[in-house]
């Protein structure tokens, strides 16, 4: 099938083993980019995004923040879907011993409680700082404003991240999407968005090209609907079983420029 547009996750597919962009990767990019857009997808926020974009020469395209919940044509908002204030709420009273971490996501901007533990590696692996704001003034101001969060994210123990998932899952498992990308992690965005919705808005509103004509990159649990979906789905070695067994495709691991490697190979 012809690949006439790419689609990439980050974390896992796309990034070396120092959590960057390597050399090749950004010089394959860069070989196809004026012919074949380069869209980045994942479930970071915009300006953990933009850095990689501008080392890749492809920031006039657009990005998928949060796996669908908010996608970025111009650096401007063409769809946007996030989780209301109210369930913030009671996510955050459940957790009143503060035994876990609760990371709060509106388009570019990440709240967190205090610079812990969880906040400072989060930071460090997406080169981008937090604002340290109490939780309940967050959703106080979100309420005002009628918005809500993008993304939580709760890191922990993993015991107490069990708990939470379980807390979740029972009281708003039809309204949102719970995604363990580690034992100690849980993120959270709505039900109704994916990444697979989102490359589906930006083909059919800006691209116009179907999506028997795409190639995306992914490794987790939640990129199996979008390697599904698209007309090459490409599976990075170290992909979760899971992923691997749908996947079209299968090239080298992330660490090992999987993705550049299949662009070489593939797109001419």
């Amino acid at each position: 099938m012809p690949h006439r547009i790419v689609f990439s996750d980050i974390d896992g597919t796309l990034l070396n083993a120092e959590r960057e962009l390597s050399e090749f990767t950004i010089s394959e990019i860069k070989r196809i980019k004026d012919t074949i857009p380069v869209i980045l997808i994942s479930s970071r926020m915009p300006s953990a995004m933009i850095h990689l974009q501008q080392e890749l020469d492809i920031t006039t395209e657009p990005i998928i923040c949060y796996n669908g919940g908010l996608i970025l044509v111009d650096h401007k908002p063409i769809h946007s879907t996030f989780i209301t204030p109210d369930i913030i709420e009671k996510l955050n009273d459940f957790n009143s011993e503060q035994k876990f971490h609760i990371s709060l996501y509106h388009n570019d901007d990440w709240y967190v409680p205090e610079m812990d533990f969880w906040a400072n590696r989060e930071a460090n692996n997406t080169k981008v700082n937090p604002t340290v704001k109490p939780t309940k003034s967050v959703i106080r101001e979100w309420k005002d404003h009628n918005i809500g969060a993008h993304k939580i994210m709760c890191m922990g123990e993993e015991t107490y991240i069990d708990e939470a998932y379980l807390f979740l899952e029972q009281n708003f498992g039809d309204i949102l999407h719970l995604y363990r990308s580690k034992a100690t992690y849980i993120e959270i965005a709505h039900k109704s968005i994916s990444k697979l919705t989102a490359i589906e808005i930006l083909l059919n509103s800006h691209f116009n090209i179907p999506i028997a004509d795409t190639v995306a990159f992914g490794d987790n649990y939640n990129d199996i609907a979008m390697l599904k979906a698209v007309g090459t789905g490409v599976a990075v070695a170290n992909a979760k079983p899971e992923t691997l067994q749908i996947a079209d495709s299968i090239t080298l691991s992330g660490k090992e420029d999987g993705v550049a490697t299949y662009i070489k190979k593939n797109i001419l």
